[in-house]
């Protein structure tokens, strides 16, 4: 019998007393948030991506399974299963050795074969498999009938039926297989007459590349040039070698009889199995290079909603444009719209005056703290335009990448938010919003229109929307939520919520003017037992009679947090606001049950620091006043700048110019970089040199050695 969680065990490397808890507690609904976070006794202190390999390897196995039962049945129903074969089938881990065995049972279109086997020429296989018959010709000629009309017919058909065999032999499979993995090579060439359409896939004309070498981005390109209808894809290993050995395993006659079995063999290896095996390996390749992007942009992703927040500040944001004005909005600390309009501070209208006079009056009427800057068009001459205002206090200026701003702003959920105002306001909005918080604002856009990424259209659409799903779950979980002022867009995520109990939530404190304790969330309709043990410690309570609402301790908790107030002789507020308090508690003492001291320390982490934001602080950031346009670049110049996004062969930095630069992974530093996230990070402020500019193409080469 198979146990899973063993097989699970050997596939990751995590002994399986760890890997059966964890498997107990999803298998009971447990989120991964929640397990990494609160079961850590459970699991051995697994993080979430050791959790989520457990839980991948386990929804595999569930697959295979059900392929199996499957596979049994519809033998069983052919009447042709055997206790081995069941066996077989049963004991198989692998998917494709599982297929390989599943192959000859497998009902079929009309073939080459099963037309001869119509025609009664089975026999004349089967002798001829054996080769021992001297006498082929001869032998051919008893199956000449109305049906088979020579001999070479006979033979012919002979061959076919021989041919299904090769192909459904799964060492023969494997063979293959074997010569695919070793001298496989990945080749595109133009198609006929598509010289000019497909002119930016001229790298990939005529090229050929071993195919485990072939990086994850280089194939999903190739294949994107075949699907637009401009190249050929093909993968061959060395075909002769191929040939040599399926002869060397099947042909054991040098006489007339094994060169029909060698014929068949050819045949077989020509039109059956390579098609087959090369249909298989482009298949899993462009999965791996699926994986790859989808990594890629996971990590984008969450370095983009973890980047850092302005906080609760008043803002006052700008949706920049030349002949259409920026669109200005001013915020409250909650990110509520108190006030919009435009100005034309920019040509054609080159309303200056008006528009400093008007910003002036508004950062004084609405306090503003900080203003932010959208990085579109105009961006720049905004930034410059707003910094040469004399405020009468000192207000941070911030240029926030819009990404996808466009998106939301036509979005049904902005529309449900400012049903009175247009796509601009909302846009302008968004801006000020992602400064003060931008993993609150960025739930609200599909991750896919962030910006971030490599061939995020190309990979599989399903396995990206879950990965990305998951990063902004993780993240949402790990900086906590506001339960009072969040958004439902934002609740969704929160583990154990999901859309039905986020907006049952958001209902429920508008009738009750707020939460005012973690306690009133079974109040909630539908929150049973189970959800709220799996949100209630991610969700924000403020200004709540208990202080560990507020915090990162569960409810299921709050017993040994009470328990070591009263051995400290004070009460739970005095408790989580002296630090020097928290010091002098002895965890080993309340080591208990369930209770170990991975908990424990979290408890102390958290009552050392309550509520803390676990993002890093945001600092202010100017590009070179010098640079506006990639005209503006020359080969040598060293600026600042900011990342953008990450690749495998790269970084691409905004240095101010509205074309961003790719610092290529050889000159993102002065040693070997195996993965630029190594070096850079989204949103870091580095220094680059510019190697070249090249206007025609709008591309930019920069640099980041000795800087």
């Amino acid at each position: 019998m198979i146990i899973f969680e063993e097989i699970i065990a050997e596939r990751t490397g995590i002994p399986v007393r760890q890997v059966k808890n964890t498997v107990e507690l999803l298998e009971e609904g447990a989120t991964i948030p929640f397990i990494s976070r609160y079961r850590k006794e459970h699991t051995g202190s697994l993080d979430e991506v050791k959790i989520t390999e457990i839980r991948d390897e386990l929804n595999k196995l569930k697959e295979l399974q059900k392929r199996k039962e499957y596979i049994l049945k519809t033998i069983d129903e052919q009447g042709k299963l055997t206790e081995k074969l069941k066996l077989n089938i049963e004991e198989c881990l692998d998917p494709v050795m599982l297929e390989d065995i599943y192959l000859p049972y497998k009902i079929k279109r009309k073939t080459r074969a099963t037309i001869a086997r119509e025609k009664g020429l089975e026999p004349l296989a089967k002798i001829l498999m054996k080769q021992q018959e001297m006498q082929v010709e001869k032998a051919a000629s008893s199956f000449v009938n109305e049906e088979v009309e020579t001999a070479e017919d006979a033979l012919q058909g002979a061959r076919d039926i021989i041919a299904e065999w090769v192909n459904e032999n799964p060492r023969a499979r494997r063979t293959v297989r074997y010569h695919f993995d070793r001298s496989g090579v990945i080749s595109s060439k133009l198609v006929k007459g598509k010289e000019e359409d497909g002119v930016k896939y001229k790298d990939y004309f005529e090229f050929s590349e071993p195919l485990k070498r072939c990086p994850g981005h280089r194939i999903l390109a190739m294949r994107r040039g075949e699907h637009e209808g401009f190249l050929k894809l093909s993968v061959e290993p060395e075909n002769s070698r191929v040939i040599d050995s399926l002869e060397e395993q099947f042909v054991s006659s040098p006489h007339d009889v094994g060169q029909q079995v060698s014929e068949a063999v050819r045949d077989s290896y020509k039109r059956l199995i390579h098609p087959s095996i090369e249909n298989e390996y482009k298949a899993l390749y462009k999965e791996k290079a699926d994986q790859e992007a989808i990594k890629v942009f996971a990590d984008n992703l969450r370095q983009l909603l973890l980047a850092s927040p302005l906080g609760q500040k008043r803002v006052l944001a700008l949706d920049p444009g030349f002949r259409s004005g920026c669109k200005l909005v001013c915020l409250d600390e909650h990110g509520n719209l108190i006030h919009n309009e435009t100005i034309y501070p920019h040509p054609p209208q080159s309303d200056r005056t008006g528009a400093t006079k008007k910003i002036s009056s508004l950062v004084q009427q609405y306090k503003t703290e900080a203003i932010a800057i959208g990085n579109g068009t105009a961006s720049r001459e905004t930034e410059r335009f707003i910094r040469l205002i004399r405020f009468q206090q000192e207000i941070e200026v911030y240029v926030v990448n819009e990404s996808g701003a466009s998106i939301y702003s036509a979005s049904k959920i902005a529309r449900d938010e400012f049903p009175d105002y247009d796509v601009t306001v909302r846009g302008a909005v968004s801006i000020g919003r992602r400064l003060m918080d931008p993993l609150a604002e960025l739930v609200k856009i599909d991750p896919k229109s962030i910006g971030v990424g490599q061939y995020q259209h190309d990979v599989d659409q399903g396995n990206l929307k879950r990965s990305l799903d998951e990063v902004v779950e993780s993240c949402v979980n790990m900086v906590g939520v506001n339960v009072n002022t969040s958004s439902m867009h934002l609740l969704t995520y929160v583990s154990g919520l999901g859309p039905v109990l986020a907006q049952n939530v958001v209902d429920y404190r508008q009738e009750i003017g707020g939460f005012s304790s973690r306690a009133e969330l079974k109040k909630v309709p539908r929150m049973g037992a189970k959800a709220f043990e799996q949100c209630a410690g991610f969700l924000r309570i403020e200004e709540a009679e208990n202080p560990l609402d507020n915090s990162a301790v569960h409810p299921e908790s709050y017993h040994i947090v009470e328990s070591m107030a009263g051995d400290l002789n004070v009460d739970l507020t005095q408790l989580v606001q002296d630090d020097s308090l928290v010091k002098q508690i002895d965890l080993q003492k309340y080591v208990a049950g369930d209770i170990g001291l991975p908990t424990l320390k979290d408890i102390k982490s958290e009552l050392e620091k309550p509520g803390r934001d676990p993002r890093e602080q945001i600092e202010v950031f100017e590009f070179d006043q010098s640079v506006y346009s990639v005209e503006d670049l020359k080969p040598g110049m060293e600026l600042p700048g900011i990342v953008t996004n990450i690749t495998k062969f790269g970084a691409f930095v905004d240095v101010g110019v509205k074309q961003d630069g790719l610092v290529h992974i050889s000159q993102l530093a002065d040693r070997f970089i195996k993965d630029p996230n190594d070096i850079v990070k989204i949103h870091q402020h580095v220094r680059v040199k510019v190697l070249e500019v090249d206007i025609s193409r709008n591309r930019i080469q920069l640099s980041m050695k000795g800087l």
